[in-house]
């Protein structure tokens, strides 16, 4: 038997020497991963720079929606857009496919690319914090909603396409399916997920091969590419800028509650030493611009929080002045629960891989997928995730602190409806089906095992111990309650909010495209508004 300070001293060499590969990795990385072909617009994170100017629009969050959405606008009117982290180009760890996963093991409060969070259901979660949001953390998965969602948004449906379709032509690539890939996907059919439906961006049940924003080099593609498609000379780009509140203008009339601007602060400096950006005063409110919130569903809700938008009895704990009482502030926070799977009896390293096959089953109730994900720097491990695409269960959003860099409080009560948990039951017993076929099996290497759980109540304990998440949590200034159907929000103009926290539900799917969608999509909508662009306007422009 070897001795045991032998065997641990060849295990602290085997993670020294990995890290050393993974380090030569990222800096030969960094040369061919500055920047994308094409021209980005103008990007600083000096706030000297911006404080104190005015523009047209000012969008909040350079993230899945915000990129788009600023991109669009640009075409006729000045934008400034404010990302509370730094720029993608030149991070491996958010354009190398190769590093998949990395930039989730290593976070920080204050400047990590992706900020974690655990909700006080006590499972860990993520948001992205650098220039083009969770686009460039997740796993690159895209695809399109459903017609029955798009319908039920109340969205234009040919509009719709056009912006997907825009949207496609920039930063959507078709997978090459990897061995793990393959063998997933035959298991997927083994379980009974059918018909096979090949390639399709489209939201189908069955089997299915998606998109991805990882091109063929294994280069992510992240929003933040749209911004090529911008206006450079209307665009302003403010990076590591963290919006404190919302600026309200003062005419006289009590009842009337107008935006005038935004108050921020540097990601890493002072909450004390704040800046300030304006609307443009235009002569009438037909020709106004907007503040866009799009800082996600935990940051749009916690902004409008901390603006003074929201329940009195919460802001009044915090000693913020109350602007304007809207209930729905914070309400119905929605995250799909997810069972994941680990498939390695012996962790060891493979190469990471982000997930390319989806099996919709059940009348799209559930999804599931498959990755290899690190969970150290020297060890990954083989899963299957599934998710309730709709779950029923609600929560609710609530300020930890008055610092906007800090996490606000969710809690998302997984599972507490009934409907919920016997959803999980069901779908954990299509998850093993999926995790012991025969083409899984024959992957690892190991025999074909069917200790199955016998019974539904061994499932339930089993998704209430080991519920987890696919990051795909959204609401806090829902539709109807928040905002109206055109994304303003109630009882105050000039303020909008575009991005995840106005979904009532899920799209079902891998959200990113909906969301890169919905950014263009509304873009478009205001321009049309504002009578800049025609009915007819092609969203092909900007190839």
């Amino acid at each position: 038997m070897e001795a045991p300070s032998l065997k641990f001293q060849k295990t602290i060499r085997h993670d020294k020497l990995l890290k050393v590969i993974i380090f030569l990795l990222i800096n030969l990385s960094v040369c061919s991963l500055s920047h994308p072909q094409g021209e980005l617009p103008y990007m600083t994170s000096d706030v000297k720079e911006v404080a104190g100017k005015s523009f047209d629009y000012i969008v909040v969050g350079g993230g899945t929606a915000g990129c788009p959405l600023a991109a669009t606008l640009s075409e006729k009117f000045s934008v400034l857009l404010v990302e509370r982290g730094g720029s993608p180009y030149g991070n491996p760890l958010v354009l190398d496919k190769r590093l998949y996963g990395f930039s989730l093991i290593q976070t920080d409060e204050f400047t990590s690319v992706a900020q974690d969070f655990t909700s006080t259901d006590g499972v860990s979660n993520y948001r992205g914090r650098v220039l083009g949001g969770s686009s460039a953390i997740n796993a690159g998965f895209y695809s399109r909603a459903s017609e029955d969602f798009v319908n039920k948004a109340g969205w234009d449906n040919e509009l719709v396409k056009d912006s997907y379709t825009w949207v496609e032509s920039k930063i959507v690539s078709t997978p090459e399916l990897t061995p793990w890939q393959t063998a997933l996907e035959f298991g997927l059919l083994e379980a009974g997920i059918l018909p096979y439906n090949g390639f399709s961006l489209e939201h189908i049940e069955g089997t299915k091969i998606s998109g991805s924003i990882f091109d063929i080099w294994g280069i992510r593609h992240t929003s933040a590419n749209l911004l090529k498609a911008a206006n450079p000379k209307n665009i302003v780009v403010l990076l590591n800028a963290t919006v404190k509140n919302i600026i309200f203008h003062s005419n006289g009339n009590a009842n009337e509650t107008t935006v005038h601007g935004i108050r921020f602060i540097k990601s890493d400096g002072s909450t004390d030493q704040t800046y300030e950006a304006y609307l443009n005063q235009p002569k009438n409110y037909t020709s106004c611009g907007d503040v866009i919130l799009s800082a996600g569903a935990l940051g749009s809700p916690q902004i409008l929080l901390l603006s003074g938008i929201g329940p009195l009895k919460h802001l009044t704990n915090f000693n913020i002045s109350h602007v304007l009482s809207l209930k729905g502030v914070g309400k119905r926070m929605i995250d799909n629960p997810s069972i994941a799977v680990f498939l390695d009896t012996d962790p060891q390293y493979r190469q990471p891989e982000s997930p390319q096959v989806a099996g919709i089953a059940k009348h799209f109730k559930f999804i599931i997928e498959g990755g290899i994900v690190p969970t150290s720097f020297n060890v990954t491990r083989t899963r299957i995730s599934a998710k309730i695409a709709f779950p029923v269960s609600e929560g609710e959003l609530k300020l930890n602190s008055t610092d906007p860099r800090r996490n606000p409080s969710v809690k998302f009560n997984y599972l507490a409806d009934e409907r919920d948990l016997e959803a999980c039951a069901d779908m954990v017993r299509l998850l093993e089906r999926v995790a012991k076929s025969q083409s899984v099996a024959f992957f690892l290497g190991v025999k074909h095992q069917n200790n199955l759980m016998n019974s539904t109540d061994e499932r339930r304990q089993f998704c209430k111990k080991n519920v987890r998440t696919y990051s795909h949590y959204h609401g806090g200034c829902t539709v109807g309650s928040v905002v109206d159907n055109d994304y303003k929000v109630y009882g105050v103009k000039r303020l909008r909010v575009v991005d995840f926290s106005t979904f009532l539900e899920s799209p079902g799917t891998n959200p990113m495209a909906t969301l890169l969608m919905l950014g263009r999509y509304q873009g478009i909508k205001i321009l049309r508004e504002r009578g800049d662009i025609s009915s007819s306007f092609s969203t092909q422009q900007n190839p």
